[in-house]
């Protein structure tokens, strides 16, 4: 890491009254260009501490940045990954608060529940899968809270991955009755087809952003509990909403989500 304790914690002030109070903010690393991927997680680390003294509660992890379409839109190589904490779960059929949001997208996505603990670097897509209960289709809210949703990726971990929203439907799938690369995917918004994707737009295999997630917890001395919640990352661009959109995402043999911007 190359900032202090008390710098972290100025700039988790600084990205907490952001998602808090709905509003944008300057990357991060324009007032610290030295700024390292550690210190993001810093960051991210000292928000769920936050959360946590709040009364919310920590329920999975999110991948981010894991689709090529997601990287060359928002002009990053690697990906990311957040807190998924249970403030953030919205029904399926529900409404999203739009003054609760500044500028949100929306991405379908494969989930994964775990049933026993995935823990250390190197796991083949056979442990994931061995590890997991079920699949389930999830629709994830993504609002950075940057300028114009412009950010680089030191910016965007210590603002959790952009995470504000998920909503989790459709149907489970046992991970091992189903080729995990080949679930289709369509979006609608307002009953118009806005993106078309496959499962294997995540790095090939969406259990491989599992695989990299759990490298990147071993390095920090952590690992993915049974019973975690886990979303791999989006499958096609996000898709820009606007209050009164209704939003439909259809999951090939595992049903649908939908739910509206009010």
């Amino acid at each position: 890491m190359s900032l202090d304790a008390k710098t972290i914690s100025a700039l988790t002030d600084r990205v907490l009254h952001a998602q808090d109070h709905a509003h944008t903010i300057s990357k991060l690393t324009d007032e610290h260009p030295s700024m390292t991927v550690d210190d993001g997680y810093a960051v991210q680390d000292e928000l769920r501490r936050r959360w946590i003294a709040r009364g919310d509660r920590p329920v999975g992890v999110k991948a981010g940045l894991t689709s090529k379409a997601k990287m060359q839109q928002m002009g990053v190589d690697v990906p990311g990954f957040g807190i998924l904490m249970s403030s953030m779960a919205r029904p399926e059929n529900g409404l999203i608060e739009m003054d609760q949001l500044v500028h949100p997208r929306i991405e379908a996505e494969i989930a994964f529940v775990l049933k026993s603990e995935l823990k250390g670097k190197g796991l083949t897509i056979e442990q994931v899968i061995e590890a997991t209960d079920y699949i389930i289709p999830a629709v994830e809210v993504i609002d950075s809270r940057f300028e114009k949703f412009k950010f680089d990726l030191v910016s965007v971990i210590a603002d959790n991955c952009s995470s504000s929203r998920y909503v989790t439907g459709g149907r489970p799938l046992d991970p091992r009755k189903v080729d995990l690369r080949t679930i289709g995917v369509v979006i609608e918004k307002n009953g118009e087809i806005q993106a078309l994707g496959a499962s294997a737009a995540v790095l090939n295999h969406p259990a491989n952003a599992i695989i990299m997630l759990a490298d990147h917890l071993a390095a920090r001395g952590e690992s993915l509990p049974a019973g975690s919640y886990i979303m791999t990352g989006g499958i096609t661009e996000a898709i820009p909403v606007s209050r009164g959109d209704n939003v439909v995402a259809r999951f090939q043999d595992m049903g649908s989500i939908s739910f509206k911007f009010v």
